[in-house]
C-alpha cells in the first residue's frame, strides 16, 4: 500500500510539472491519471520504500544526471559521425556485460541508461547471474570485463549508491 501512495504522489508531481501552468482541469485529470498509474503498477514500483528516505540517494541522483547527459551527448556525436561518415564505420554485435547491481530498480535504471545512450541497446537481463546483453553499434571488445568497463562502468558505481 505504501508503494502505491508514494507512486501516486510522484506521478501527480510529474503530471503537474509536465502540464504547467496548473489549473483545475489539469489538477483533476492529474489525480485521475496518478490514481490509475498507482493502482495498476504500484505493487511493482517500490519493493523497498525505506530506500526513499535516505537524502544521500537524492544527492547521488543529482550527481548522476549531468554524467548521464554528458554520456548521451558524447554518444550522439559518435553515432552522428558514424552515420555521416562515407565508409559507415560500424561493427555491430551483442556483448555480454557484468553488473554488480542486484535490485530491480537499479538494473532497470542501468538498462535504460545504456539504451538511452545512442549506439547501445539493452537486449536482455539475467538478474540471477548479474549479466546484461547489450547490442553495441561498434563492438570494441567482446571480452566481458573490458566490455563492462566500456559500457557499464560509467553508470554502475553511481547507480549502486542510489539503488543498492
Amino acid at each position: 500500500m505504501k508503494s502505491r501512495v508514494i507512486l501516486f504522489f510522484l506521478a501527480f508531481l510529474v503530471w503537474m510539472g509536465l502540464t504547467w501552468p496548473p489549473d483545475w482541469q489539469h489538477f483533476a485529470i492529474g489525480i485521475l491519471v496518478a490514481s490509475f498509474v498507482s493502482f495498476m503498477t504500484g505493487d511493482m514500483f517500490v519493493q523497498r520504500p525505506h530506500v526513499l528516505k535516505n537524502p544521500k540517494r537524492y544527492l547521488w541522483f543529482l550527481y548522476y544526471l549531468p554524467i548521464f547527459i554528458w554520456e548521451c551527448f558524447k554518444a550522439n556525436i559518435d553515432v552522428a559521425w558514424r552515420v555521416g561518415h562515407p565508409d559507415v564505420p560500424i561493427n555491430p554485435g551483442i556483448v555480454k556485460v557484468k553488473t554488480i547491481l542486484t535490485s530491480d530498480t537499479g538494473l532497470t535504471f542501468l538498462a535504460n541508461s545504456i539504451t538511452l545512450t545512442p549506439g547501445t541497446l539493452s537486449v536482455d537481463i539475467n538478474q540471477e547471474k548479474g549479466f546484461l546483453y547489450v547490442h553495441w553499434i561498434n563492438v570494441k571488445d567482446k571480452d566481458i570485463e573490458r566490455a563492462t568497463r566500456l559500457i557499464v562502468h560509467r553508470f554502475e558505481k553511481i547507480l549502486s549508491r542510489i539503488f543498492e
